[in-house]
């Protein structure tokens, strides 16, 4: 597969909140770092997602905002 992302993490999925829309899936990255992404919840099944797989953060720069103290 080849992406045009130029932002893609890999990690394992450490934990998956199903909602009737929305899942939240919890990606870990490294010790302490772990990104949480919000899919639809039809995704989330389509893709047959599990805790303990494999997967990829995919991060478009369009869509991160940046905040300080």
């Amino acid at each position: 597969m080849q992406l045009s992302i130029r932002n893609s993490l890999k990690g394992k999925i450490a934990g998956i909140t199903r909602g009737p829309v929305s899942t939240e899936v919890i990606i870990h990255l490294a010790p302490g770092i772990d990104l949480v992404s919000v899919i639809t919840t039809e995704s989330a099944e389509r893709m047959k997602l599990k805790e303990g797989q494999s997967a990829y953060a995919l991060i478009k720069s369009s869509s991160i905002s940046v905040g300080i103290d």
